[in-house]
């Protein structure tokens, strides 16, 4: 499901699992032990992640959802599972090293969730971002509603979560949901450009800048229970 490239400084993971980068409990684990695999590595600067997909990664996977619905705990398996998300996502949040995501195509609901869990955005102008899971009957449980406010403010938040908007990358730059969108055909190379810039600053500095970052929007525990609880 993940390509792992060590290029030193740099870490690149594709995420691999067809056809879309559905989010399911293997997914989660296998993030996990990637995770786990570099924990010990001294000089990572910079964790690039891309996808080998048409989408970089399309959100929960829904037959999973649906099939939480079919059994009498299904309540508390979904909420387990999105708990799972929670620890996968606030890890990479947390992470002293900078994160980039590079967005080629759909990066929807859990997607963009997992996303948002970055330092740093790129996405082609094409790209689809969005958390449209009231469509579902759902809502962006896994840390969408508090890192989207944060990042945008409650008025783009309220667009993109209560109007189910669902824009391309070029809409998401101006609003502020990446700080980058680029033309599709180049977006490999500008976001591999990006992030070797980054590895090729000082990597003590860059953790201390990230940490003071973090300090002006920390969030709140109540609101990610909140999520949970909804």
């Amino acid at each position: 499901m993940f390509k792992v490239e060590d290029l030193g400084a740099v870490v690149r993971i594709t995420l691999q699992r067809a056809p879309v980068n559905a989010i399911s409990t293997e997914f989660v684990a296998g993030f996990m032990q990637v995770l786990d695999g570099l924990a010990s590595k001294k000089d990572l600067a910079v964790l690039h992640l891309r996808s080998d997909q048409k989408a970089f990664c399309a959100g929960a996977d829904l037959a999973q959802v649906q099939s939480c619905f079919a059994i009498e705990n299904g309540a508390d398996v979904m909420r387990q599972n999105i708990t799972h998300f929670h620890t996968l996502f606030d890890r990479i949040e947390a992470l002293p090293c900078v994160t980039l995501a590079e967005i080629g195509g759909s990066a929807l609901g859990g997607g963009f969730e997992l996303a948002l869990a970055c330092d740093l955005r790129m996405a082609a102008s094409s790209a689809k971002l969005g958390l449209p899971e009231a469509k579902l009957g759902l809502i962006p449980g896994a840390g969408g509603t508090q890192r989207l406010t944060r990042l945008c403010g409650p008025g783009i938040a309220a667009r993109i979560i209560l109007g189910c908007d669902v824009v391309d990358g070029a809409t998401a730059c101006q609003l502020g949901m990446v700080q980058w969108a680029v033309a599709p055909a180049d977006l490999a190379q500008e976001a591999e450009k990006l992030a070797q810039r980054i590895a090729d600053q000082s990597a003590p500095a860059l953790q201390v800048a990230k940490r003071c970052i973090a300090q002006v929007g920390t969030l709140a525990p109540s609101g990610f229970t909140a999520e949970l609880d909804g």
